[in-house]
């Protein structure tokens, strides 16, 4: 046990965010409540599913809170009533009100998934990718009422692999985080844990993403098709269209080469997946999903689809 827990209460939601609480209960800090979102609809059956977070509170035994409304008198009254010396928040989903920041004795501070100032914003990850960066990373910051603009407290940076997606670089991300909440939290114990003002002339937002960025521009050079096709895999996906049908493309590769055909023409549709020519350079489509259909290899999905040579996506 931690000979000096903090009284947390924690606030969170998606899978992104169980890291985070699980770090506080394996570094014996004291949860006194968690907050996470109403239970939703989900699946084809539309059936109520808890979120991520509270199963795992629940597991543990933990008090869950799901308000549909943070920013009351009344909410506020019960989050004090707790007497925290801090909350901690990640991937809550709702912007926190200031008189709620201010309530525990220490603040609050949040777990956010990429390397502030950058990617600033509810998609951090995916932004990351689009933008083909490579490197990302957490920050564990003092939360204000801006859109993550508090004082930086503890960053650590995560290369990012060329064949990530925001699938598979936001569970790593969500490790890295649960593993720099715990040392913040430590050096914060120990009073060595230094705020750092952003400079706001380096920061860069990271938008929800919606389905048209999806759409992709064959014009566009392979790397940035690339960066888009896997910054949005799973969603909202990166699709395109032939003889007027959609199909959402995945594993993208980009090969060294050029082609003289039109951006968007298939040069070429084996096991090896779909080469595409593109605005600069070939891509390489290695897993697709039909409209209607099922997501799978390119190998897979040929048998029973065959595509020829000089048939152009849209």
């Amino acid at each position: 046990m931690n000979p000096t827990p903090f009284r947390i209460v924690f606030m969170g939601t998606p899978d992104f965010a169980v890291p985070s609480l699980q770090a506080l209960l394996d570094h014996g800090e004291t949860v006194l409540a968690v907050v996470t979102q109403p239970d939703r609809p989900k699946g084809r059956g539309r059936q109520l599913a808890a979120p991520p977070v509270k199963e795992l509170a629940l597991r543990h035994g933990l008090p869950v809170l799901q308000p549909e409304k943070i920013r009351t008198e009344a909410f506020r009254a019960t989050m004090a009533g707790y007497a925290p010396d801090l909350m901690v928040v990640t991937a809550y989903g709702r912007i926190l009100p200031g008189p709620l920041l201010r309530t525990p004795r220490l603040g609050t501070i949040n777990v956010h998934g990429s390397l502030l100032p950058k990617y600033r914003g509810a998609a951090p990850i995916q932004w990351a990718l689009i933008n083909n960066e490579v490197e990302t990373g957490v920050t564990i910051m003092r939360m204000d009422e801006g859109m993550d603009t508090g004082d930086i407290l503890l960053p650590a940076a995560l290369p990012i692999a060329l064949d990530d997606t925001s699938a598979t670089l936001a569970p790593k991300l969500a490790d890295l985080g649960g593993q720099t909440l715990a040392r913040a939290l430590d050096l914060l114990r120990e009073n060595k844990l230094t705020a750092i003002p952003q400079d706001n002339r380096l920061a860069t937002l990271a938008p929800p993403l919606t389905k048209e960025q999806g759409r992709i521009d064959w014009t566009r050079p392979a790397s940035v098709l690339s960066g888009l096709i896997r910054g949005l895999d799973p969603w909202p996906s990166a699709s395109t269209a032939l003889a007027g049908r959609r199909y959402k493309l995945f594993a993208p590769l980009v090969l060294a080469g050029q082609s003289n055909e039109q951006p968007g023409t298939l040069l070429r549709a084996d096991a090896l997946g779909l080469l595409l020519a593109t605005g600069d350079g070939l891509l390489l489509i290695r897993s697709i999903q039909p409209e209607g259909g099922k997501r799978m290899a390119v190998s897979t999905f040929l048998p029973g689809h065959p595509l020829q040579a000089g048939a152009i996506f849209q």
